[in-house]
């Protein structure tokens, strides 16, 4: 494992920073410090460490000497930290064992704290959970936040081409999104850096960052038939606005008064309704009282209400608006993830097609379908070309199959484990598996009360599927936040709730969890 710290004229921070390095729990391997044509001195600092490497270059900009470090060393996973910043002790040690739990990623990461320039702490720690599937997460906003956090899998990395030289102040983002646009990548809250801020930060000037965040997202925009990564690029560019416009009119901003306002100007020129709402903002905190800005906030939605404040409204029920998930009402919420899971991966629905209870989905996902099959457990059902019961060997003939589509029904096999080993052994090799999964979720109380076995979790949907599939082969995913179960719970319908709160995710409330699994050749 190494570690890459890239300087130009930071000597008075690289010590810090190298000295974060030498105190890991777990020590990398290798050290390498980048030169990028600095003025100052960086190896006066560099020999005062045993065994660090200096590479001297003439200034062609961090992602050029980060770059510069990522092919000078063998190791297989690799942490680049501005040498402004710090790594805290534990580090190296917990993005390992992440690695470890998560084969396949390519790259893990974990929480940060900002500090100033003396190293206290700036407010509260920050991680922001994403899914295991994070594109469409990470076009929403940049979670990892801190570039330290991160490691890489090296040869991941450099299959996708490194850092971009072309592309300045965020080149961080812009290499996650094309990371994570190929392959999954994972993260633990473990607090495991310190993001130091001070006067000479690259990323201190809102207008400028805003400008790259949204061209680093514009490179990445999602196909036209990608409905979900539209809805989640679209909110991105709303909330890059929104972010960079409340920093420009922050008060307590370190930059001189009249760059201040030239940031502000700028960010009215690049974002004019984000700038008017975060001047109105910082007016109203100036001279508003706290509890009039504060039911601001919770009108909002960006603040918990106070003590004995909260309004339950027609949610104040013993007994949910409906018994049936939303069906009496619209569509039910669950087939917001569903689908759109389904829709990203219509690909893979072709040739001979197995699915479960009818063929909906394979009519309206699928192209290409030589064959149709239905799987039901009546034998008397409707188009059901197969029936029997997943969880005893035989019901499915052997390999033939090149997608399976088994939505929402799982959860009723009390031998899960059988089903899924059945599921693989139906599969041609090469074949695709789609499956999603309840993970929050009420139990259903009508014909199927009796059978409802399991609600799960992304680990143990990764163990289950990975241990006949293999880690390599899958891809898991989950969907869900705490507004989306709570309407979920109360049985509301798509058609009236916020559907643009349901594309956040929270890990502590998957409402739904999702799987493809390949089957080897």
């Amino acid at each position: 494992m190494a570690v890459v710290i890239p300087v130009f004229n930071r000597v008075r921070f690289l010590r810090d920073a190298l000295r974060s390095v030498f105190v890991q729990t777990l020590p990398p391997d290798e050290i390498i410090v980048v030169d990028d044509g600095s003025d100052d001195d960086p190896a006066s600092i560099v020999a005062a460490f045993p065994g660090v490497r200096l590479i001297r270059q003439t200034n062609a900009g961090p992602s050029a000497a980060r770059n510069a470090g990522i092919a000078a060393t063998a190791s297989n996973y690799v942490v680049c930290l501005d040498s402004d910043d710090i790594l805290l002790p534990t580090a190296i040690e917990s993005n390992l064992a992440c690695f470890a739990e998560n084969p396949g990623v390519a790259f893990v990461y974990g929480g940060h704290q900002r500090v100033d320039e003396a190293l206290k702490p700036i407010g509260p720690p920050y991680f922001a959970p994403m899914a295991r599937d994070a594109y469409h997460d990470l076009l929403r906003n940049n979670h990892v936040h801190m570039l330290g956090t991160v490691m890489f899998d090296r040869a991941t990395l450099l299959e996708d081409g490194g850092f971009d030289p072309d592309v300045y102040r965020s080149e961080d983002y812009e290499l996650l999104l094309r990371l994570a646009r190929r392959s999954p990548i994972a993260g633990h809250p473990g607090l495991v850096a310190q993001y130091r801020i001070h006067r000479a930060n690259l990323s201190g000037r809102p207008a400028e960052m805003a400008v790259s965040a949204l061209a680093a997202q514009e490179r990445h925009r999602p196909e036209e038939s990608d409905l979900a990564g539209q809805r989640a690029y679209a909110m991105g560019k709303r909330i890059l606005a929104r972010t960079y416009a409340v920093s420009a009119w922050r008060s307590d901003s370190g930059a001189p008064r009249a760059g201040k306002w030239e940031d502000r100007l700028e960010m009215a020129r690049i974002a004019p309704f984000s700038s008017i709402g975060a001047a109105l903002w910082q007016f109203a905190r100036r001279h508003l009282p706290p509890a009039v800005t504060n039911r601001i906030k919770a009108l909002l939605g960006r603040g918990a209400p106070a003590l004995g404040k909260v309004q339950m409204g027609d949610l104040a029920r013993k007994r949910p608006i409906s018994w049936h998930y939303g069906y009496d009402r619209g569509t039910p919420i669950d087939r917001y993830y569903i689908e759109n899971f389904l829709d990203r991966h219509t690909s893979d629905v072709r040739g001979r097609v197995l699915e479960i209870g009818d063929d909906s989905y394979s009519r309206r996902f699928g192209s290409g379908i030589t064959q149709q099959d239905v799987l039901h457990v009546d034998p008397h059902a409707p188009g059901a070309t197969i029936t029997g019961d997943l969880s005893r060997g035989g019901v499915l003939p052997n390999e033939v199959f090149d997608t399976m589509i088994v939505t929402q029904t799982l959860q009723f096999i009390y031998d899960i484990a059988a089903a899924v080993r059945e599921l693989h052994r139906g599969l041609k090799p090469g074949g695709v598996l789609l499956v999603t999964l309840p993970g929050v979720a009420s139990v259903d109380r009508g014909e199927f009360a009796d059978t409802w076995y399991w609600s799960m979790t992304t680990k143990s949907v990764e163990r289950l599927f990975g241990d006949v599939f293999g880690a390599a082969n899958i891809s898991i995913g989950a969907h869900g936040n705490v507004y989306a179960a709570t309407c979920f719970f109360q049985g509301l319908a798509l058609e009236e709730i916020n559907r643009g709160w349901l594309d956040h995710f929270d890990p502590s409330y998957p409402m739904i969890v999702t799987v493809r699994a390949r089957r080897s050749e």
